[in-house]
């Protein structure tokens, strides 16, 4: 076993994050000359549904539609310095993703990477279905996935990859993988295990680690928010980590920045429940030990879990919405005349969700009972958005045209409508054995 400590710097947390934040991580990760490894973090339920969709329409799409610009600006670095990357851009569709690393090489005159990409995780078609299809009866299912964990990642880091291409894979997973190929640990011993994975947590939503969903002006200041560095975690040979972010950076990363991430979406602090092991934060230690550097310590895992958790997304009809702004005197009293003549000509499709943008939005509900119990009020700037979920289409479109006629059928005054339609999914969930979705991968040449 080494005792070289592993990098792993996230660049990533969502798809849709900031295209520019590789560069800083991987300059600070090429500048410690030790082994590295850049992940991004891209994968979300309703993003791989929606990467679904979209291979769908399109076999090449289906994978993270911002690949060729998250990479474009580190690929040469990264295969120059030796970074390894890791991530879930594969999405639906992995090996198209492949395919449009090797164009995008070929586009900066590099080398054919050496790279290899995740399978198993889809479920979506027979003989698979019947594992899950108990849990989505009389649905129409647009997608069905396993997450899965680190040990394909690390088998193919171990055969010499230097992309690796997962589809759905557990977020911790994507650090894991990389730790266990390095380190070399048994692939049960969950203590180390746990480590990893608590590290990897704190690093896959990106710069919400290092002060971005921190902060709070006044109560919990951030400085820099326009230019976060995104995190880094120095990972030891019994699996425990420090956490920092490039040199310079914007952002912060303390003990409390650091707990709040450690605690985000742990839902048990004994029992984290991952595909690769059971971790248990209740002894966690949480320690500064430098500027923009937290020790993480503590961590202990238990035997994985026996199942693997399938996310099922499923299509529920169509969203339509639309907004129409009201300023000036009464304005309040306007956008709620107007959300009632809305509700009056769409009565029989079912509710009609209004919110009054800068009076009531965040804290109303669906039925509308909290805006209508409280007293109009002398708002000056109110935007009207209103909502309805529909199964048919043409229904959903009504809507549309009636925030749009509001423009001279009243009340006075609106303007600047906007009006979007669009497909809605719903997502149910269900375990499976483990041994029923076996997790593989495979190297990928470049096609002539």
């Amino acid at each position: 076993m080494t005792n070289t400590i592993l990098r792993v710097g996230c660049a990533a947390g969502f798809s849709g994050d900031r295209l520019d934040a590789a560069g800083p991580v991987v300059d600070a990760l090429a500048a410690s000359g030790g082994p590295a490894v850049l992940i991004f973090e891209t994968l979300a339920e309703r993003t791989l549904a929606l990467a679904q969709l979209a291979r769908r329409a399109d076999p090449d799409a289906g994978y993270e539609p911002l690949l060729p610009e998250l990479l474009r600006p580190v690929l040469a670095r990264c295969l120059e310095a030796g970074i390894r990357i890791v991530s879930n851009f594969g999405a639906a569709n992995p090996a198209g993703a492949a395919r449009r690393l090797f164009a995008l090489a070929r586009e900066l005159g590099l080398r054919p990477p050496r790279l290899a990409v995740v399978e198993g995780d889809d479920l979506s078609g027979d003989p698979a279905r019947a594992l899950w299809q108990h849990a989505a009866p009389g649905l129409q299912v647009v997608s069905a996935n396993a997450y899965l964990g680190a040990e394909a990642i690390a088998d193919a880091l171990v055969e010499g990859a230097q992309i690796v291409v997962c589809g759905r894979v557990a977020d911790p997973s994507l650090t894991v993988g990389p730790a266990l190929a390095h380190f070399g640990w048994a692939r049960d011993d969950w203590d180390r295990l746990a480590r990893a994975t608590m590290a990897g947590h704190l690093l896959e939503c990106g710069a919400q680690v290092s002060g971005g969903y921190y902060a709070d002006p006044g109560v919990k200041d951030v400085p820099g928010l326009a230019t976060l560095g995104y995190p880094i975690a120095e990972i030891d040979a019994d699996g425990g980590c420090v956490l920092t972010k490039p040199a310079g950076s914007g952002g912060r990363i303390d003990e409390h920045t650091v707990k709040e991430q450690l605690l985000y979406e742990v839902h048990e602090p004994h029992a984290y429940l991952t595909p690769d092991v059971t971790a248990d934060i209740a002894l966690a230690e949480v320690e500064s030990v430098g500027p923009d550097r937290v020790r993480l310590a503590g961590v202990r895992g238990h035997a994985r879990p026996a199942t693997l958790k399938v996310n099922i997304c499923h299509e529920t009809g169509w969203l339509a919405e639309g907004e129409i702004s009201y300023a000036g005197a009464r304005a309040e009293a306007r956008a709620r005349l107007a959300a009632q003549v809305l509700r009056e000509r769409l009565a029989g499709l079912g509710p009609l969700r209004a919110d009054l943008i800068g009076v009531a939005s965040v804290l109303g509900d669906d039925a509308g009972r909290w805006l209508d119990a409280q007293p109009v009020g002398d708002a000056r700037d109110v935007r009207l958005r209103v909502a309805l979920r529909h199964a048919d289409r043409a229904q959903a479109e009504r809507l549309l045209r009636e925030v749009t006629a509001l423009y001279t059928c009243g009340p006075a005054g609106g303007g600047g409508v906007r009006t979007a339609l669009r497909a809605r999914l719903g997502t149910v969930s269900c375990l499976v054995r483990r041994e029923q979705v076996p997790a593989r991968y495979r190297f990928v040449e470049e096609r002539a």
